[in-house]
């Protein structure tokens, strides 16, 4: 018995030793970032860090005015981002309310049209006409013409008789009945059913069924398009909220006396611009795609002088654009190639949809004929290679490298947008050192 023990214990060890190991491989193994869907702690210090070193840039401005700025870069930093999360979700639920509304409604008018059919048949030729037995007829005409009758029995179905044959035909019959129903649901059920008046009442009962849950799906579509509407039109107020804050601050820039205070504005300021200018170039493109799909004229053209916004080929699997969610374009999802591809469209600086992954880019321009050097300017995409430190914050991916968009230079230091599923917003914002260690695609 001790050592049936100590067996288990050692066995007991190993399973254990070996969970143990699976669990480190699979932390060392995984590869692709995991978005956060909740604040964690470490964000909200780091949000709380970044507020503070705003406010310490803010230092002298006018408590009023300081506070504008700090409320504005709140905005687009935590509540947009936010809000359109929420409109995108509550859209996608509405969306699919209203396909299964729709597919409701679909199958109560088939069960509704099959009901017409058989009471137009049934006006016909009577309620007790064996639909089953005239199929098998019609089968075993169609299948064994030409055939004697008593061959076939013996050969196809080993019956020695007229009836046995006919009942082991049923299926047959009852599968020849399921094509010509046009609801699935309804032909299951009336492939047990013997007889017109069976059938009629199986019908019937569906519709009433039916008719409930189409009224039920119809209420939850117009719930959750109702609750869609709303969150698109919180998300608006607070547009809108961010763009009087603009203006606001571009009023006050005299107030700003120190370096620091005018670069911290400049910073907040320019990422709800570059925001605000996502938003609408996202519901341009959403709205070509949307239009192609239903079939209408597709509006194609460039944006902001960029490249053209084609439609998606046959079969693809991109999607609309969204601004949390990436969309229908060259590049993936949330991704930084995603960012920096839409961005220059909006400066309307040369990109196109087949750079590659970001550390390719700066190669991928010389070969178009772009230029490409190692001094920072104001809208160049800056390309980093793959391994290589960004900034000093971290290291960008060393299968796939990464890309950014120059936004403004201060001081020896530069602000970037960029995308990545890292990020906790699309876009994400940082300030680097302008350095020539990096590439830079003007």
């Amino acid at each position: 018995m001790l050592k049936v023990t100590r067996r288990l214990r050692a066995f007991a060890g190993m399973v254990l030793a070996v969970a143990t190991l699976l669990t480190c491989a699979a932390a060392v193994f995984t590869v692709d970032p995991k978005q956060a869907e909740a604040a964690t702690w470490g964000e909200y210090q780091q949000k709380q860090q970044e507020t503070s070193n705003l406010r310490s840039q803010l230092a002298g401005v006018n408590s009023d005015l300081a506070n504008k700025i700090i409320e504005l870069n709140d905005l687009t930093d935590n509540q947009i981002p936010a809000a359109q999360q929420a409109a995108d979700a509550a859209q996608g639920n509405a969306t699919q309310a209203q396909t299964a509304a729709q597919s409701t409604t679909d199958r109560l008018n088939a069960a509704i049209k099959d009901k017409d059919n058989l009471e137009a048949k049934i006006k016909q030729t009577g309620i007790d006409y064996d639909d089953a037995k005239a199929g098998v007829a019609e089968v075993a005409r169609d299948s064994f013409h030409a055939t004697q009758a008593t061959q076939v029995m013996d050969v196809v179905t080993k019956s020695s008789t007229t009836q046995d044959f006919v009942d082991k035909m049923q299926s047959q019959a009852a599968v020849k009945r399921s094509e010509a129903n046009a609801a699935d649901e309804d032909a299951n059920t009336l492939n047990s059913s013997m007889n017109r008046k069976q059938r009629l009442e199986a019908i019937e009962d569906q519709i009433s069924k039916l008719k409930v849950q189409a009224d039920s799906d119809a209420a939850a579509a117009q719930q959750a398009a109702q609750t869609a509407q709303a969150k698109q039109s919180s998300l608006q107020a607070l547009l809108q909220q961010g763009m009087n804050q603009r203006n606001y601050l571009q009023s006050q820039q005299s107030q700003l006396t120190t370096d620091s205070a005018r670069a911290a504005a400049q910073m907040v300021s320019l990422k709800a611009q570059i925001d605000a200018q996502s938003q609408a170039q996202a519901a341009a493109y959403n709205n070509n795609y949307n239009a192609h799909s239903s079939g209408q004229t597709w509006n194609g053209g460039s944006s902001g002088g960029g490249s053209s916004y084609t439609p998606p080929a046959s079969g693809s699997t991109n999607v609309p654009i969204s601004t949390n969610t990436g969309g229908y374009a060259p590049y993936p999802p949330r991704q930084c190639t995603l960012w920096a591809w839409m961005r220059r469209n909006q400066l309307g600086k040369p990109v196109t949809g087949t750079m590659g992954n970001g550390g390719d880019w700066a190669n991928s321009a010389r070969a178009l004929g772009w230029s490409v050097g190692r001094t920072p300017a104001v809208g160049a995409v800056v390309v980093f290679a793959r391994g290589q430190s960004v900034g000093g914050h971290w290291i960008s991916d060393p299968t796939y490298g990464h890309v950014a968009v120059v936004e403004s230079i201060n001081g020896g230091m530069m602000m970037i947008s960029e995308g990545g599923t890292g990020f906790a917003t699309f876009p994400a914002y940082e300030t680097i050192g302008a350095s020539s260690a990096y590439e830079y695609i003007y």
